[in-house]
Formats: structure tokens, C-alpha cells, sequence
């Protein structure tokens, strides 16, 4: 008994870099450090100045209850900016996912010069967001645009298209931007839920005599429905807090009809300089982000459980 005990107390003692509770702590601390100070501080601050009624040339600080909700329940604007980021994020993510699928099946697709094509297509995502986005601010020039050129070739108009300056065509060109600039990044993530499927599920499909279409419909997006998901996700958080697109395609006109909360709230709160109204607008976005991601989140669990 004494020399299991002695044996006991004489085996060396695990150092700091052998404990596992202690490596998962450290590993995790920098990354929570990260989100405390770039998300929890901002949005603390964002709740306290939508209470106050701080403002850009008085920045003293007087709690005033919900007055500066009530004064944005009570704006037009805010609701005119309500449903474009409504209209804005439902017809980008749907075109997103759409074309992100029918991407992503032919970067998984064998054919020569894939990886040239593969870096091609990230090219929009890894492009700073406001440099492209001026880029477009010429494709789309009243006067020069090659997008106009290129369809009075066609036939398919007379003369040239305001693209910017119709509430319309503005709402258009700005959904069709965003779909252009997150499609790379949904393209990545359902190929890796095409590269996922056992390859057997579809020989047997073939041996049985499915065509294209019925095994893309039967095999091929019932499995990746889930990742698909996610990336709808990842397109409706990255689309409904956006204002870059908007801002600078169209700095929210003409007459509000780009305006998205984000752009509203940035245009109220800062170059308007009511800083509490400002907050009060941005922190609405939390609410119906958060409504909308617990809602695909639990669809995707929905079709991780079938």
C-alpha cells in the first residue's frame, strides 16, 4: 500500500502545455477578447446611446426613455428603409442561393483550367467591397455604360438606361451588386456540400436511369439542403446589415428608395448628428436579424434530422 502511494506521488507532475482545460482556454481567449471588444462594447454603447439623447454636438448624456423610438416609429423614412432592407435582403439571398448553386455545380464539374476558374470566381469576394462597387458606378453611367452598349447590340433597348436615377431600376442594379459580390462566397460553401455526397448515391442513380435533372432533384439538393441553408444565412446576415452597396451605387436615392436601415441609421446618426436616433435605428436591425437567423437555424436542423 505504501508503495503504490509512493509511486503515486512520484510521477511527475503535467505541465501547462499538457493540460487540455487549460490549452482550450487559451486557445479561445484571444477570439473572445476579439468579439468583446468589436461586438460586445459597440453594441452595448449602441443601447445606451438609443436611450440618451447624446448627439454630435452635444455629446453629454441624458437618458430620455424611448423618445428617440418613438420619433423614428413616426418617420416615414424609417419605414420606407424598413421595407427596402426587407425587399433588399429576400431577393439578393434568393438569387444568391440560386446562383450560387448553379456555380458551385460547375467549379465541382472535371474540366481543364478548373483552379484558374476557381480563382476567377472568388475574385468579387476577395475584391474590397467599396472598389467594386465603384466599378460598377461606371458600368452603370447614364451616358457611358458598356452594360447599355452591349444591350442596344442586342436589341433589346433604344437608348440608355438611367440605371441610378429611376427608383426602380436603382433598387434593381443595387439587389443585382449584392448578387454579384456574395455569390462567390454561397458558390464555396454548397461545393463543399457537393464534394461531401458519397459518390455512390449517384452511380446508383445512374445505373437506374436518372437523368440530370431528376438526380439533381432527388439526390443532389435533398442532401445539400442544409448547406445550402447556411449559406442563405451567411447571405442574409452579410446582406441585411450592408449599407456599403447602397451607399455608394446611389447614397440611398433617389428620394429613399435604396435607402436600407443601415444607410438610414449611418445618415441620421452621423451625418445628421443624432447620435441617439442613430443608435435606435441600428439597434431595430438586432431584433428581426436575430428572428431570422433562429428561424434558418432550426430549418436546418429540421433537414439535419430527416
Amino acid at each position: 500500500m505504501t508503495a503504490r502511494r509512493r509511486g503515486r506521488t512520484a510521477a511527475p507532475r503535467a505541465g501547462l502545455a499538457d493540460r487540455e482545460g487549460f490549452l482550450a482556454w487559451a486557445m479561445l481567449l484571444p477570439s473572445v477578447v476579439y468579439i468583446v471588444a468589436l461586438v460586445g462594447v459597440p453594441f452595448l454603447l449602441a443601447v445606451a446611446f438609443a436611450f440618451s439623447d447624446v448627439t454630435t454636438g452635444d455629446p453629454s448624456y441624458d437618458f430620455v426613455g424611448l423618445r428617440n423610438f418613438t420619433a423614428i416609429f413616426d418617420d416615414g423614412v424609417f419605414w420606407r428603409s424598413l421595407g427596402n432592407t426587407l425587399l433588399f435582403t429576400v431577393a439578393s439571398m434568393v438569387l444568391i442561393v440560386v446562383f450560387g448553386k448553379i456555380l458551385a455545380n460547375i467549379l465541382v464539374a472535371d474540366f481543364r483550367g478548373k483552379w484558374l476558374v476557381r480563382f476567377l470566381v472568388l475574385l468579387p469576394w476577395t475584391t474590397p467591397v467599396a472598389l467594386s462597387t465603384i466599378s460598377w458606378l461606371w458600368f452603370l453611367d447614364s451616358i457611358y455604360s458598356p452594360v447599355d452598349w452591349v444591350l442596344r447590340r442586342l436589341g433589346l433597348i433604344e437608348g440608355n438606361v438611367v440605371w441610378l436615377g429611376d427608383p426602380g431600376t436603382a433598387m434593381l442594379s443595387v439587389v443585382l451588386v449584392q448578387t454579384w459580390r456574395l455569390t462567390p462566397l454561397a458558390a464555396v460553401i454548397v461545393m463543399a456540400g457537393l464534394v461531401a455526397i458519397p459518390r455512390d448515391l449517384d452511380e446508383a442513380a445512374r445505373i437506374d436511369g436518372a437523368g440530370f435533372w431528376r438526380r439533381m432533384l432527388e439526390v443532389t439538393i435533398p442532401l445539400t439542403l442544409p448547406v445550402i441553408a447556411v449559406a442563405a444565412l451567411f447571405g442574409a446576415i452579410m446582406t441585411f446589415t450592408d449599407m456599403t452597396v447602397s451607399y455608394v451605387l446611389t447614397r440611398g436615392g433617389p428620394t429613399h428608395a435604396t435607402d436600407v436601415l443601415a444607410s438610414w441609421a449611418y445618415f441620421r446618426g452621423i451625418e445628421g448628428g443624432d447620435v441617439g436616433q442613430g443608435a435606435a435605428i441600428a439597434l431595430f436591425l438586432f431584433p428581426i436579424l436575430l428572428a431570422g437567423a433562429i428561424a434558418i437555424l432550426r430549418a436546418v436542423r429540421r433537414l439535419e434530422a430527416q
